[in-house]
């Protein structure tokens, strides 16, 4: 059996990682609570360089319940999407969207302390829809649709409209995934195509087509078995008339 896993086919990771993902985050908003510690401070804080540490620690901490609830649904359904449609490079566009949402923030930000899933989140919405339009799958681009319908109102995430909530980091996010989605070009699944699609196609060698005149009207054909063996019969398709009326 072959190793490969086909595209578009569902395995266990498909959930597990999402749900993995949905409990990290859980966990340590649950160690702040329960230990009653604040990890407010590992967030990005940009333009100092103690700040940097926030790149790796910042999407996994929340400000407080309501914060972490409104991103616990949408990263789960979008990690989702993420690892059934592009297994293949499903984590190294999760740690590429962390990482350069994260100094993105740390670039642009205000002099404040960033934290929260949101630009992974803003990262993964601008990716599965970018990639989606490029690759010119119907299955990708109805997921991109998909993913403007539900996520859609989140550009407005991306402007500075609330000073309690960090623009800055949706923003980031938002332009690393749409970066990634043309970076990774011959990771994704293609279209498939058929055989009159291919280069080397010759309508004379096709059956189908040759049951049609230049006139595109239809002619029967009868087979005509020309040569047969132990191993193999070769069957010839002729036209009717041609068999009525031999050249003489």
């Amino acid at each position: 059996m072959s190793s490969k896993r086909e595209s578009f086919q569902f395995y266990n990771g498909v959930v597990l990682y999402p749900v993995g993902l949905v409990l990290l985050i859980w966990i340590v908003y649950w160690i702040e609570v329960r230990f009653s510690v604040n990890f407010t401070s590992y967030g990005v804080r940009p333009k100092t360089l103690y700040g940097l540490r926030g790149v790796l620690f910042s999407p996994f901490i929340h400000g407080s319940l309501s914060h972490l609830w409104h991103n616990t649904v949408p990263l789960f359904v979008l990690s989702t999407a993420l690892f059934y449609f592009y297994h293949k490079i499903a984590w190294k566009v999760l740690f590429w969207i962390l990482i350069l949402s994260g100094i993105g923030t740390w670039l642009i930000g205000r002099p404040s302390y960033h934290i929260g899933m949101s630009g992974v989140i803003y990262g993964l919405v601008s990716f599965l829809f970018f990639k989606g339009i490029q690759a010119k799958h119907y299955r990708l681009i109805a997921l991109s649709l998909l993913v403007v319908f539900l996520y859609g109102s989140l550009i407005w995430g991306t402007l500075p409209m609330d000073e309690k909530i960090s623009w800055e980091g949706h923003l980031a996010g938002f332009i690393s995934g749409g970066l990634l989605g043309f970076c990774f070009r011959e990771s994704v699944e293609t279209p498939p195509k058929y055989v009159w699609e291919k280069e080397d196609y010759d309508e004379n060698d096709d059956p189908f087509m040759r049951q049609f005149d230049e006139n595109g009207n239809f002619i029967e054909l009868e087979e005509e078995v020309i040569e047969e063996s132990d191993d193999e019969t070769v069957v010839n398709y002729i036209y009717k008339e041609d068999k009525k009326d031999p050249e003489t």
